[in-house]
């Protein structure tokens, strides 16, 4: 069990914005991989509702489930390592491991078998150091949607903040309002129940 502060800047890009900045920092589509995102709540958002957001991530053979909390900057991360047999029996059959995030969602009154899973957003991911942190390209699906993003992860927030805002300038990307993948995939699945 780990846990961790993330920092990170969020902006929206266009699918032209998203290859131009593949094409600018000279990446070859050998560098991205594949990861999947499966998420977890429960029928009342008691999660969402204190700002909370779980998932297990699937990168390559490794499984990760990650419990994201508000803290005063970015947010606090706390990540469990599974088996692929606990991952699966998660995802399969809704039933999460016990250990550390257990504890965290009690000590928040959600209990674990109220916990059912949501479903899973698929992101095609390359990550590049630039200057002060790591900036990441995603190209994300999830319930017949497709989006782009960028992300930039640092470690102290007004020097990060600084140099986003520098590079969306640069690339002339317009700041956009962008929610965390988790929300915009609760968003559409939200959008899909209510027009069905």
């Amino acid at each position: 069990m780990t846990q961790n502060l993330e920092i990170e800047f969020k902006n929206m890009l266009t699918k032209q914005e998203y290859e131009m900045l593949l094409q600018a920092f000279h990446i070859d589509k050998k560098e991205i991989f594949t990861q999947e995102n499966h998420y977890f709540d429960t029928l009342k958002f008691s999660l969402k509702n204190i700002g909370s957001a779980l998932r297990i991530r699937r990168k390559k053979d490794q499984f990760e489930m990650t419990l994201k909390q508000p803290a005063p900057v970015g947010l606090l991360e706390t990540n469990q390592l599974l088996s692929r047999e606990e991952a699966a029996e998660a995802i399969q059959a809704g039933k999460l491991p016990t250990g550390k995030i257990e504890e965290i969602l009690e000590e928040n009154s959600v209990q674990l078998a109220d916990i059912q899973y949501f479903g899973s957003l698929v992101t095609n991911r390359v990550e590049v150091e630039y200057e002060i942190g790591l900036l990441v390209l995603d190209h994300s699906l999830y319930l017949n949607r497709e989006d782009y993003e960028l992300e930039f992860e640092v470690e102290d927030y007004p020097k990060g903040k600084e140099v986003f805002h520098k590079l969306l300038k640069h690339y002339g990307i317009p700041i956009r309002e962008t929610e965390n993948k988790i929300r915009r995939f609760y968003q559409e699945k939200y959008e899909q129940t209510s027009s069905s």
